[in-house]
């Protein structure tokens, strides 16, 4: 069974970082592609950042140069460091196989004075 847990949600200030994690299980970690998305309060989910099997990586413009996308296939984890935080970055972040598989049930991410 595909199980994906996303951790390492939380507040921070602008201007701070936070790096979150997704373990994944069920299935053949190193064979797919991995997504973040984000949705914020009234707003559609949105693509942040995505990278592929072989490590390729693509990013979202609003996030491109602060957010680093990476994986570890050993761990079956999949990371997503967030740099230079911005308080439009606010939303519930899931990870997610590829473009059109499992979501995980996502963390909150908090940016706030």
């Amino acid at each position: 069974q595909v199980h994906l847990v996303e951790s390492g949600g939380g507040l921070v200030e602008p201007g701070g970082s936070l790096r979150l994690s997704c373990a994944a299980s069920g299935f053949t970690f190193s064979q797919y592609g991995m997504t973040w998305y984000r949705q914020a309060p009234g707003k559609e989910r949105e693509l942040v950042a995505a990278i592929t099997s072989t490590g390729v990586t693509n990013y979202a413009d609003s996030v491109k140069g602060r957010f680093t996308i990476s994986r570890d296939n050993a761990k079956n984890t999949v990371y997503l460091q967030m740099n230079s935080l911005k308080v439009e970055d606010t939303a519930v972040y899931y990870c997610r196989i590829g473009l059109t598989g499992s979501w995980g049930q996502g963390t909150q991410v908090t940016v706030s004075s």
